[in-house]
């Protein structure tokens, strides 16, 4: 069974497309219309997070146990609205306020990004800081040794502000996290969290050179303005990377980062997926630029797919609006499942989610006027 899970500025949504992926029905919204940055769904037992907040709210991860039929939400900063109950009684009745002690007070404004490891979850937030939950996630702890990082002082916002948008876990290996931090690059740790290393450097000085972009390569490293992030499948270390400037390859964790730009027709953008059985096929949505509009070039969309590892690109493009095409495609809006062949999908910013079943061959549009899409998931569970 498939089930796409979005993320859009009002609220969590369900795109059902059962075992044979059509007839898709959407349901929700979900998590009393809060900003959901991020979905994630456990394929073993069903269950759902939902991460978000703002500064009405505060920031918080809702979960669902029932496949979406009822959400608890787990608190963890203060917003506006705790404010205004706090001084109005009359408010606070309204809106079903009741005090409670939030474990992180007002440190930070949102849950950015989830991840699900073998023996823990995690979550990101802005600002940037990584949490661990044992226990299904009702309580949240931080994990302080990337808070404490000795470079933590010099991390820059991006244009978003300063999240921490990507967790990547190996279930082989529960030890081994990767995270990536707009702008501050990619963190790796081996040791559960203890410590991390600091991974964004080149392979080669050379793709330093003929450059003149802010976020471009330079100093032997990459640009730290990472967008997303996405391990490949298999007993290896590969991991993709579609940067501000750029989509890169590491061999080896992130030690080490090779420019697959050449072939695409825009250095800009922000998603990445990767095949889940196959290595070396991955899909992008490149945008025209970042100070251009930020939407398909030539407004004419498209996914590019390679096989080869990003030696080489091919246009997707059947089946996707190919005239006055402006919307955008987020960092976290691209999703796949394990079908055979893999299924792609795409949420955009216009409200429309896109889904291919044949790896990119052609696209249909299975749903259309959502709020803002800023993020898509799949659980696909047997």
């Amino acid at each position: 069974m498939v089930t796409v899970l979005v993320g859009t500025t009002k609220g969590a949504f369900l795109i059902e497309g059962g075992a044979a992926r059509e007839g898709w029905q959407v349901r929700g919204p979900f998590c009393d219309g809060w900003v959901i940055n991020h979905v994630k769904g456990d394929p073993e037992t069903g269950h759902l997070w939902a991460g978000g907040g703002g500064d009405w709210t505060g920031a918080g991860i809702w979960r669902s146990r029932d496949g979406g039929e009822s959400w608890q939400v787990a608190r963890l900063t203060r917003g506006t609205m705790d404010d205004w109950a706090e001084k109005d009684e009359d408010f606070a009745k309204m809106v079903g306020w009741t005090p409670q002690e939030l474990p992180f007070g007002a440190e930070f404004q949102q849950i950015w990004s989830l991840g699900i490891g073998a023996d823990a979850l995690y979550a990101g937030t802005k600002s940037a800081n990584l949490l661990k939950s044992v226990d299904g996630g009702e309580s949240w702890q931080r994990v302080e040794g990337l808070t404490n990082h000795p470079s933590a002082g010099s991390w820059t916002p991006g244009g978003a502000g300063l999240v921490l948008h990507t967790i990547l876990t190996d279930p082989e290996r529960p030890g081994h996290l990767w995270c990536g931090i707009s702008a501050a690059g990619v963190f790796a740790s081996e040791d559960g969290g203890e410590t991390w290393e600091r991974r964004n450097r080149l392979s080669n000085a050379e793709a330093c050179a003929h450059h003149d972009h802010p976020a471009a390569p330079r100093d032997g490293e990459l640009g730290h303005c990472v967008h997303n992030m996405m391990r490949a499948p298999g007993g290896g270390e590969v991991i993709y990377q579609q940067n501000h400037h750029g989509v890169w390859r590491s061999p080896d964790g992130g030690r080490s980062w090779e420019d697959i730009t050449a072939g695409l027709p825009s250095t800009f953008g922000f998603p990445i997926q990767v095949h889940p059985r196959d290595p070396n096929t991955l899909w992008t949505l490149p945008l025209n630029g970042d100070s251009q509009g930020r939407f398909p070039p030539d407004a004419a969309a498209a996914v590019w797919r390679s096989r080869d590892g990003g030696q080489s690109w091919q246009a997707c493009r059947e089946g996707l609006p190919q005239v006055a095409c402006f919307f955008t495609v987020l960092r976290q809006a691209m999703a796949g499942d394990a079908q055979d062949p893999a299924g792609v999908y795409f949420g955009t910013n216009s409200g429309s989610v896109f889904a291919s079943v044949d790896e990119g061959d052609s696209w249909v549009e299975i749903a259309r006027h959502l709020p803002t899409v800023l993020a898509v998931e799949v659980l696909d569970r047997a």
